[in-house]
């Protein structure tokens, strides 16, 4: 009954808000609709002095026409992987007010077969997405000779 009389202190409870700001116009960002434009649009914001480095997981964010609202990187690994948090990838993609998303990852050995991890980690954004109404759309791996895409290989 003790703890009933003390005042609670609302000063220290932290204030959340939420907001999204572009300076760009919608008519101004690129549209994706293929494979290639993501792959494209990915390897255009890569770092290329990273890319055969380490192993860095990036979020493009769209709009329900399907244009960029802005690419994210999520997490940068070693040479043979990097963790990928669920929740991060997924608060970000709801702060922003994003009506689908695509991930993409580099393997810095140039081998465009997805592994394992790869796989686990796509169905389960994929699942996650559809509980919340916010569809992985694709999974691409991007080096500098090509991607890989799961959609287009029938994996989403």
């Amino acid at each position: 009954m003790e703890a009933l009389r003390e005042k609670i202190d609302l000063g220290t409870v932290a204030e959340i808000t939420i907001g999204y700001s572009s300076k760009v116009r919608a008519s101004d960002r690129p549209k994706v609709t293929c494979s290639r434009q993501v792959y494209q649009v990915f390897l255009e914001f890569w770092n290329q002095d990273r890319i055969e480095l380490v192993e860095d997981f990036h979020l493009m964010l769209l709009s329900r026409a399907n244009r960029v609202l802005g690419i994210c990187t999520i997490s940068s690994g070693g040479t043979s992987g990097t963790v990928v948090d669920a929740k991060v990838v997924f608060a970000t993609a709801l702060k922003a007010n994003a009506s689908s998303m695509i991930v993409a990852h580099n393997h810095p050995s140039g081998n465009l077969i997805p592994s394992e991890q790869d796989s686990r980690l796509t169905k389960r954004l994929t699942e996650i997405g559809r509980a919340l109404d916010l569809p992985l759309l694709d999974h691409v791996i991007v080096t500098n000779e090509g991607y890989y895409s799961f959609a287009d290989e029938g994996v989403l």
